[in-house]
This record gives C-alpha cells, structure tokens and sequence, in this order.
C-alpha cells in the first residue's frame, strides 16, 4: 500500500516549503498579528500569481484543475509556516463550496476572481452559540419581491473584514427540524447596513462579528437552492475540518523538528539535554503523535479527493489532530522550559494556534460525539 506523494505533489511540497520560508519568515508572522489587514498584499499576490489560489479550481475558471489531495500538501506547509492571510477562508470556506453548488454563472463569476487573487471570500456561520449545529442558525432572510432582506448577527467569521462576498447561512423557512429551511446567500461585503468589527482572539488571526440589519441580496444570488442549503454546509464544514487538520498536522510537524533541534543544542549539566531519558521520551511522545495525525489527516482527504464517503474518517481526523497538536505543544514547552512562552520565542506562535485551530469547526468532544453516533448507527 502506497501511502506517499506523488511526484507533483512532492514538487509543490518542496515549492512551497522554499517559497515560504523566504516570503513568510516568523517577522513577518509577528508584524502581521499586529496589521490592522492581517497579511501583506505582496505575499497575496505572489501566491496567486503560483497558482495557489487557483490550486482546486477547474482550468475553465482559471484554475490548475487540482484534487483537494494536492491543496491538502499545500495546506500542510501554510501550518508549517503559521501564514497570515485569507487563504484559508477563501478557497476552502469561500471557493469550494461556491464549486460545490454554484450556477455556471456564479463560477464563472467568483472563481475566476479567485483564482486571479483579486477576490476574498468567506463563510458566515455561527452565531450566538458558537457551535455548529443547524439550530444555532437565527439569522432571518424574508423574500421581498426579487430580493432577501438579511437581519442578524454572524461571529467569528474568518477574515470578513477583508473579505469581498460572503457566503451568509440564514433561515429562509422555520421547519419542525434546525436544519429545515436553511439557505446560503452571496452577499457583498459593502452592502448597505452590513457592518464588521474584528474580535480579539488568542490566535491573534481575524476573527469577526458581522451584524446584518436590513441587507438586501437579490434573489439571483441564492447559493444552491433555497430551504436545502444544510446539506451544503455540512459537506463545508466536513471538508473545512479535515483542511484545518491537515495545517494543524504542518504546525505540529515544526514544532516537533525545533523541539528535537533545541534539546540537541541546549546543555545542562555539561551534556546536551536531548541525552537525558526523559527528553527523549517527550520527542519519541511527540513524534507518535504528529505521524498518526499525519496518517488520519491524509486518510480523510484521500477520501474527500475520491469523492468517497468519509464521515467517519473526517470526525476521526479532527478528534484526534485537535487533541494531538494540542500534547505535541504542550511538550515541546516542556523541553523548551521558561523561553518557549517569551513572545520572542516561535514556540508561542504555534502554541496559540494550536489552541485556536481545535475550536474551528467542531473542537474534539464534537467530533468524537459524531463519531459515538456513527458507531451506534
């Protein structure tokens, strides 16, 4: 059995380990936590400009035609990185759902866009609740004529203070059921009585409340079709929870290697801390957990790529990943001792998006109920 990469996909790994590693040093990490944007417009365009914001898309969208698999090993050296920006929201939130079930006219419209890296998008979802369950969705959308007057309020939505459109759940429809009478909207950014504000987190990523009063979106501009938009989100979300895996898989991978390269150099009682046991059992710890955070990652978006069922792999993947990156910094603090909490430290910086990272779409205990109601079928 053939677990690795492919040639190509080899290629892209080493592509974008080189490009990020001299466009994305952890300077500009720590300058961007501070941006009042979050990323530099440079380091946007010169993705773009590799294909990456097109990686998924179809070429007719001026896209590379690539599977989620390859977006998957791109994704994996993002978290390595610990790269500022709305790639994130916007291809994998934004762009594969638009794939998923936009009109040949919406396509056309927004991933063209995309893939040129001239448009943001993300995803409105939570809400009050900060869960991801079809109940939680309040937010009401009233048919006027030819258009759907929006009013509530959406939090933590990724980035949406740069984001052009985006894709807004609401309830069109009250049903017996939370996930009756759910629809997906594309909605403008600059539209009248929108309005963002960036909340703090401790990611320091943006993060955002975005109140919705009276905004208006033509009918035209209903994202597949409406009252049946929750199936939609939840392949989102499904697919959202395995890419986030996959770069919590990246993050875990360099902390582990600047773990191992710290205790080789750090010496206490004359000798390389790496030498003692103990040490060495942390190390052995954290490598176990980044190669079996590796394997079920991968497992989920080989899936997902196949166009396979993959319920259980996905709520597998981000159970374990969100537990796994979680040891795996918690250890490597313990080798690291008093200097991996200084700010000038990148022990931090990992630390802090590991924690966030667990909390996105669905945190541990989520998905391991998920995974207990599978089994019970």
């Amino acid at each position: 059995m053939d677990l690795g990469l492919s040639e190509p996909q080899e290629m892209l790994r080493k592509i974008a380990r080189d490009f990020l590693a001299t466009e994305c040093p952890k300077s500009l990490v720590r300058e961007m936590e501070e941006d009042k944007k979050g990323h530099p417009a440079h380091l946007w365009q010169s993705m773009a400009e590799l294909g990456w914001m097109g990686l998924p898309f179809p070429e007719e969208y001026g896209g590379g035609g690539g599977t989620f698999l390859d977006l998957a090993v791109l994704l994996e050296e993002m978290g390595r990185a610990c790269l500022p920006g709305p790639f994130f929201s916007t291809v994998v939130l934004g762009g594969l759902t638009v794939l998923d079930v936009g009109t040949a006219e919406q396509k056309q419209r927004f991933l063209a866009p995309m893939a040129e890296g001239s448009m943001v998008m993300t995803l409105a979802l939570t809400e009050a609740d900060g869960g991801y369950h079809a109940s939680g969705i309040s937010t009401e959308a009233v048919l006027d004529k030819d258009h759907y007057i929006i009013d509530g309020t959406k939090l933590f939505v990724p980035d949406a203070h740069v984001a052009d459109w985006m894709i807004c759940a609401v309830r069109t429809k009250k049903g017996s059921r939370g996930e009756d009478g759910i629809s997906l909207l594309l909605v403008r950014s600059e539209s009248e009585g929108l309005a963002c504000e960036v909340l703090p987190s401790l990611a320091k990523d943006r993060q955002c409340g975005v109140t919705l009063n009276g905004v208006a979106v033509p009918a035209a501009d209903v994202l597949g079709t409406v009252d049946g938009g929750w199936s939609v989100v939840q392949r989102s979300l499904q697919r959202a929870a395995v890419a986030k895996s996959i770069e919590m898989v990246g993050g875990a991978q360099q902390v582990l290697e600047m773990t191992v390269e710290y205790a080789k150099e750090r010496v206490q009682f004359d000798r390389p801390i790496g030498s003692f046991q103990a040490i060495q059992h942390h190390c052995a710890n954290m490598a176990l957990d980044v190669d079996s955070a590796r394997y079920l990652a991968y497992q989920a978006a080989w899936k997902i790529s196949e166009g396979l069922p993959c319920d259980m792999e996905a709520a597998v993947a981000k159970a374990w990943v969100s537990d796994a990156y979680r040891r795996v910094c918690a250890l490597g603090h313990q080798v690291h001792g008093a200097i991996g909490f200084t700010l000038d430290h990148d022990m931090q910086l990992y630390s802090r998006r590991a924690k966030a990272a667990e909390a996105s779409f669905g945190d541990a205990d989520f998905h391991r109920e998920a995974v207990a109601q599978m089994l019970e079928g």
